[in-house]
C-alpha cells in the first residue's frame, strides 16, 4: 500500500476497505497495541497522529465539512490490528455512531 505520509514518528496509508470516499490511516512508528496501553510518554506521537491528520483531511478537501478521527480499542471496538492506528474517514455525510 503506496504512503500518502511519513515522517520520523507516523506514516499514513489508504484503507484497503474503505468505509466512505476518504478513509486513511495514520499509524505510529513505535509498537503501540492499543489506547489501553497508551501512557504519557506517548504524547509527541498522538500529537503528530492529529496534526498530520488534519493535514490530510484538508488535503483531501474535507477540512470545510467535516471529518471523523476514530481509535478502536479491543475486539469489540472492531480492532483487528494489534497497533495503534487513527482513521480519518470523510467525503460524505456520516451519521451517528455507537
Amino acid at each position: 500500500m503506496p504512503k500518502v505520509h511519513e515522517d520520523e514518528l507516523v506514516f499514513a496509508i489508504r484503507d484497503i476497505n474503505p468505509r466512505a470516499p476518504v478513509h486513511l490511516l495514520v499509524i505510529p512508528k513505535e509498537h503501540i497495541a492499543d489506547g489501553r496501553v497508551v501512557e504519557d510518554g506517548h504524547g509527541a506521537v498522538l500529537g503528530r497522529m492529529f496534526a498530520v491528520a488534519a493535514r490530510l483531511a484538508e488535503a483531501e478537501g474535507l477540512a470545510r465539512r467535516g471529518y471523523r478521527l476514530a481509535f478502536n480499542v479491543g475486539e469489540d471496538a472492531g480492532m483487528t490490528i494489534a497497533h495503534l492506528h487513527m482513521h480519518l474517514i470523510g467525503g460524505r455525510a456520516l451519521g451517528a455512531e455507537g
